[in-house]
């Protein structure tokens, strides 16, 4: 694919049932039933394969358009954990502390 790089390659495959597949779908048969609408053809019953057509392409669009938003979240989850390898000054781990040793003591007054 020309829109995702050689390196998304090695991510695992999204699930084909994911909401932007869904939601392309939906959105691509809708246009087509506005469409048929517009033209002063009953929506549901006229151009049935255009619907089925669109609603096919909005899928695979939605999943290539996941692809590649999982690569993108993927990429800049290495380029934060690389920066982490090198500024481990600006990452200290903090002493871990009690809730008890947070909160002051409570002392009810009749």
């Amino acid at each position: 694919m020309w829109f995702l790089p050689e390196e998304a390659k090695d991510l695992p495959p999204p699930s084909l049932f994911n909401i932007n597949s869904a939601w392309l779908a939906f959105s691509a048969g809708l246009a087509s039933m506005f469409h048929n609408a517009i033209n002063h053809k009953p929506p549901l019953k006229s151009g049935v394969h255009r619907l089925v057509l669109m609603t096919t392409i909005g899928w695979y669009v939605g999943y290539h358009v996941t692809k590649r938003e999982h690569y993108h979240y993927a990429k800049i989850e290495r380029d934060m954990k690389e920066y982490i390898k090198l500024h481990p000054d600006n990452f200290v781990a903090k002493d871990k502390r009690t809730f008890a040793e947070i909160v002051e003591p409570f002392i009810p007054i009749r």
